[in-house]
């Protein structure tokens, strides 16, 4: 409610409300991260939704963006990360080391 009630108000100023993208999607399928690249834009904070499609626990790492969060089977979790300079920012699954992936930031 608030979202439209601000957006209407800034309508009737002259003033753009502001846009928001979808929020990115991580999936975990067969022990890999898809898509193993994930772009978004810098300076901005991003919801980014992980889900498991694994039938065995996984998690959602990132010692560059100080993120570890645990993710069961079947379920999925939000992450809060950025704003982020530009870069390329590597994040893992702790229980599956060799699956490995990036954010990269533009």
């Amino acid at each position: 409610m608030f979202c439209k009630t601000l957006s209407a108000t800034l309508l009737l100023v002259g003033v753009a409300a502001p846009a928001f993208a979808d929020d990115p999607v991580l999936a975990i399928k067969d022990h890999q991260f898809v898509p193993p690249e994930l772009e978004i834009p810098a300076g901005t904070k991003v919801k980014l939704i992980v889900r498991n499609n694994d039938p065995t626990t996984s998690e959602f790492e990132s010692t560059e963006l100080h993120r570890e969060k645990v993710v069961q089977s079947g379920h999925e979790i939000v992450v809060f990360i950025g704003p982020l300079d530009p870069g390329r920012y590597e994040f893992f699954d702790d229980f599956h080391p060799e699956t490995r992936g990036h954010i990269v930031v533009k």
